[in-house]
């Protein structure tokens, strides 16, 4: 029974690190240089970037989805992406923290 909750909590933590990727991207592409319609389009066009990478071969009904190495390849592109704009944006520790939740979550399902 418990591990039934460790779980359903280790599946809204991954829905919380892909949320936060998107997040992240968008905090970055905010935070970059140049006037306010630069910023926004940054801030706009990573997530949209992303969001249409992990529906085209990441989500559960993807397009195109890949398995296997291709998948783990996806995964620390993608999830990297997340943590060097969290890297760039708000220092290594927020980077650290970010990986860290996205490894507790992976091992967790593999379990």
């Amino acid at each position: 029974m418990i591990w039934h909750a460790v779980k359903d909590a280790n599946a809204a933590l991954a829905f919380l690190v892909e949320l936060a990727v998107y997040a992240a991207a968008g905090y970055w592409g905010f935070t970059r240089g140049g006037g306010l319609p630069k910023r926004l389009l940054l801030a706009v066009g990573a997530p949209a970037l992303l969001i249409v990478v992990w529906a085209l071969f990441g989500a559960p009904s993807a397009t195109h989805p890949v398995h296997g190495a291709a998948r783990a390849l996806l995964e620390l592109c993608w999830f990297g992406s997340g943590a060097a704009a969290l890297g760039i944006s708000r220092g290594p520790r927020a980077a650290l923290w970010f990986i860290a939740a996205y490894l507790l979550g992976t091992v967790i399902q593999f379990i």
